[in-house]
C-alpha cells in the first residue's frame, strides 16, 4: 500500500475543508469588516445543518482538530514573550483565580441549587472552567463517570461554543474593549480551545493572539484538575498507574506551542521566516474553524436537559462579568 492509498480517505473531506477556506477568504476580502474566520465558522454550521457532511469526507473533516493544534502551535511564532512577560503575572493569576473559582461555583450551583449528583456537577465545572470537552472526558475518566453523565456534559459545553463565539464578538465591540482586553477576557471566560481562538481573531489578529495564549495557560492546568478530582473522589490516587490517561488528554499541543515560541524569540528564525510560519497558522485556522462549525449540529444541542444548561449559564455570566471587571481594571 502506496503513501497515496493511505491518503484517499481523507481527500474528500480536506477538499471540503479547504473549499469552505478559500469561500471564507475570498468573502471576508470582498466585504469590508468581514473576518474571514467567522465566515469559515459560519459556512460550516451552515453546511452541516442543511445538506450535512457527506459520510465520504467525514476522516478528512475530522482532520481540522488536527490543523487548530497545529496552527497553535505555529502561532508561538508571532508571540512577543517580551511582551506577554510584562502582563505575565498577571494574566496567569486571573486564570489560576477563573480556574480554581469557577470549579467551586459551579459545584455548588450544580449541587445547591440545582441539585444534581453524582459525577455531572463535576464534569460541567471541569468543562467549563478548564478545557470544554477535553476537561470532560478527562476528568470523567479519573472518576469513572457513567456514558449519559459524559454524554450530557459534553452537550452542554457545545452548546455554549455555539452561543459564545458568536456572543462574546459582539459584546468585545459594544463594551469597547482594547484587543488585549478582550483576548484576555475571551481566554478567561470561554470554553474550548477553538471557539476561544476563533472569538479572539473575529475581533482582531492582537485579540486572537492574547485569546489563544491565555486559553492555553487555562489549558495546562487540566491535569492537575483532574488529578485533584482523583483524590477528592477518593476513586483514583496520583500515583495510580491510571493517570497515565491524563497524559493521553492533557493538550500537547501546548508543549509546541512553547518550543515554537522560544525558538523565534530567541532570534533563530528570520522575520522573513516568522511571516511565513504566521501565514500557514492563519490558512490551518482557517481549515480548523470550517471544521469546527461542520462538528456544530443544531439537532443534537436541543437535546441537553435544563438543568445541566442552567449550571453552565451561571457559571458563564458570574465568570465572564467578573473577568470584564478585573481585565478593564488591570490590563
Amino acid at each position: 500500500m502506496t503513501i497515496l492509498d493511505d491518503l484517499r480517505p481523507y481527500v474528500p473531506g480536506l477538499a471540503l475543508l479547504g473549499g469552505g477556506a478559500l469561500f471564507a477568504t475570498l468573502l471576508g476580502g470582498a466585504v469590508s469588516g468581514l473576518q474571514p474566520l467567522v465566515v469559515a465558522v459560519a459556512a460550516g454550521v451552515v453546511a452541516a445543518n442543511t445538506v450535512g457532511t457527506p459520510a465520504a469526507a467525514e476522516p478528512g473533516v475530522a482532520l481540522h482538530k488536527l490543523a487548530l493544534e497545529t496552527g497553535i502551535v505555529l502561532l508561538g511564532a508571532a508571540i512577543a514573550i517580551e511582551e506577554l512577560a510584562a502582563a505575565g503575572p498577571t494574566v496567569l493569576g486571573l486564570v489560576v483565580v477563573a480556574v480554581a473559582g469557577g470549579l467551586l461555583l459551579s459545584e455548588a450551583v450544580a449541587r445547591g441549587l440545582f441539585r444534581i449528583g453524582g459525577t455531572t456537577p463535576s464534569l460541567l465545572a471541569a468543562g467549563a472552567s478548564v478545557c470544554g470537552v477535553s476537561a470532560v472526558v478527562a476528568v470523567g475518566r479519573v472518576l469513572e463517570a457513567r456514558g449519559a453523565a459524559l454524554t450530557f456534559a459534553a452537550a452542554t459545553v457545545l452548546l455554549f461554543d455555539a452561543v459564545t463565539l458568536v456572543a462574546f464578538p459582539l459584546a468585545g465591540e459594544w463594551l469597547g474593549l482594547t484587543a488585549r482586553q478582550f483576548g484576555v477576557w475571551a481566554g478567561v471566560s470561554m470554553f474550548s480551545t477553538g471557539p476561544v481562538a476563533a472569538a479572539g481573531f473575529a475581533h482582531s489578529t492582537e485579540a486572537g493572539q492574547w485569546a489563544t495564549v491565555t486559553k492555553l495557560a487555562r489549558n495546562s492546568l487540566l491535569g492537575g484538575v483532574a488529578v485533584a478530582y482523583s483524590v477528592a473522589y477518593a476513586a483514583r490516587s496520583a500515583t495510580d498507574p491510571e493517570a497515565r490517561e491524563l497524559w493521553a488528554e492533557f493538550p500537547k499541543f501546548l508543549l509546541g506551542f512553547l518550543l515554537v515560541a522560544a525558538i523565534a524569540n530567541g532570534g533563530l528564525l528570520s522575520s522573513a521566516a516568522i511571516d511565513s510560519i504566521t501565514a500557514v497558522s492563519d490558512g490551518l485556522f482557517l481549515v480548523a474553524f470550517v471544521g469546527l462549525g461542520l462538528s456544530i449540529r443544531v439537532r443534537e444541542l436541543r437535546s441537553v436537559g435544563l438543568a445541566p444548561v442552567g449550571v453552565v449559564l451561571v457559571h458563564l455570566l458570574v465568570v465572564s462579568a467578573l473577568a470584564l471587571v478585573a481585565v478593564r481594571t488591570l490590563l
